[in-house]
This record gives C-alpha cells, structure tokens and sequence, in this order.
C-alpha cells in the first residue's frame, strides 16, 4: 500500500521574534548608538557624559552627550526632551548645533550628536599665560552677547552661563553648550528654582530669597558680566565659597543693598554682616 507523502511547514518567520528590538515609536528612524565610535571621554557634569566620537559612516568627529534620565512612569523622559527641544529651536552660530539623536538599547540610552569643538574657554584661560588681549575680549564678547540675544528673542534663558559651557574652535569661533538646565519663559512669570547657575555667576536675586520666584533673562545677563569681567581678568570677578560669601563678594565690589533688597534676606542671611567698605568695581581691572 502506497504511503501518503508528509506535509513539511515551512519554518514560521515568528521564530526569531525574541530577538527583534520592540518598535518604538518615539525612537522610530533614528540610529544606534552602534553607528559611532568611541573614541574617549571629554567630560561629565550634572545632566550628562560627553564624549568624543567618530561616525563610522562618515568617519565625521562628533561629541556625543548621553543625557542621564530621571526616571519616568511612560514614555519619552521629559527631562531629555526638553534639552533636545531647545538645542534644536535655537540654531545660531555660536550655539552648539545639534546633528541628531540617537539611542541605545532603551529608552534610558539617549544620546545627543553635536559639533565637536576642541576646547572650553575655562580649560584655555587655566593654559593661558597672559590673559585676553582687548581684541580678543571684544571678539569673545560680540559672539556671546550675539548668542545670549538670541536665546533671549525666543524666550529661553539659558541659566548656567559660565566658562566651562563657553566652546571655542580653533578658529576662534565660540558656541554656547549644555542646556541641561535652560527654560523656555514666558509672559507672564512663572516661578523657578533660584538654585540654579554656578555659584560665581549667580545673579544677587537668586541669592535673597529661599523658595521658588519669578526671574527671566536678567540672571543670563549678570553672568555675561562676570565672564566679562574674568576674560580681561584671567581670574573670577565674584570667587564666592558659599552663598552669603557670594553676597559679600558683590556688595563689598557693587555698593550695599537697598532696603527693599535687605528685606528679602534670608533669616540665616540676616544675621551675618554685610557692611562692608565698598571698593569699586573698576578698580579690580587695573588702570
């Protein structure tokens, strides 16, 4: 009797699905981390790691910003979104351009590609053996203010201008980075954390008061001043080593502070002396 011939299935193409990465929507068309190479670490601060990188497909040299992640119940981390955002409405040439966005494994790998520029104007001042020429100061200045101006045009304050988030190419073209802790603002005010900006940039309003307040593009502009004031310097306008020290600093350099002002001292601020002989500003730069 003649055997029926066995039915062979083909092999399901759901075999290997255990080792397909999940669609992500928010992620979608966006490359791997794998498409670059590292290449070594350039720095760390409080809302990411940068490194140095080469595109593997271009061979381009990018830096690569891993955002640190606060932990979110679903979706895209809020924190991550707000910087890409940012980065991306505010092109101009002395603001660091972002290229694109790329992602690790999850979620929680996030990575930002931008331009990479050799140096930060905190690491060549420290290698400087002669501060700024004016030129160069004027130079330094028209780009920063050019920058900070535009920020301030589409209502963002950047809130940690300092040296060390001030790149510089080697053809002397500057760019604002890390805008980790930049807001959009708007009209009218809403209130924010004064623990923001470097201590030695920070505007004297953020020092008066505890708790939430109103502030804007005022507290960008006191820190233009005190790079200003470093750049011809070579040294910190305000060296302050904890926030009533901070307030001395200024009042002994700018004049005591009004009674409006005095009020909105801290109670732990207003047993300390402020009373200090002024000695001018100008005096701090030499003839």
């Amino acid at each position: 009797m003649k055997k029926e011939a066995q039915t062979v299935n083909p092999p399901s193409p759901l075999k290997d699905i255990v080792n397909v990465n999940p669609y992500r929507p928010a992620i979608h068309g966006c490359r791997s981390i794998e498409s670059f190479q590292s290449l070594k670490k350039i720095e760390e601060g409080a809302y990411g790691v940068v490194y140095q990188a080469k595109d593997k497909r271009t061979d381009e040299i990018v830096a690569l910003k891993r955002l640190k992640i606060e932990k979110e119940n679903n979706g895209f981390p809020i924190t991550a979104l707000r910087e890409i955002k940012l980065l991306q409405k505010v092109q101009h040439p002395n603001v660091v351009a972002v290229k694109e966005v790329v992602f690790g494994t999850d979620m929680n790998n996030i990575y930002i590609v931008m331009d990479f520029i050799e140096y930060d104007l905190k690491s060549v001042m420290r290698n400087m053996e002669q501060p700024f020429s004016i030129g160069e100061v004027k130079t330094l200045m028209l780009q920063l203010l050019s920058a900070v101006a535009h920020l301030h045009s589409n209502w963002i304050i950047h809130r940690d201008l300092k040296l060390s988030n001030l790149l510089l190419s080697q053809n002397g073209v500057l760019k604002i980075a890390d805008f980790g802790l930049a807001r959009e603002y708007g009209d009218p005010l809403k209130p924010y954390t004064p623990v923001v900006v470097t201590l030695w940039y920070r505007a004297p309003e953020l020092l008066l008061e505890s708790g939430e307040k109103l502030y804007s593009t005022p507290i960008d502009i006191w820190s233009v001043g005190c790079i200003f004031g470093e750049l011809i310097m070579k040294r910190p306008l305000f060296p302050g080593e904890s926030e009533t020290d901070q307030l001395k600093k200024i009042i002994k350099k700018l004049g005591p502070l009004d009674k409006d002002c005095s009020s909105k001292l801290p109670s732990i601020k207003k047993s300390e002396s402020f009373s200090h002989p002024l000695s001018s500003l100008k005096n701090s730069f030499g003839s």
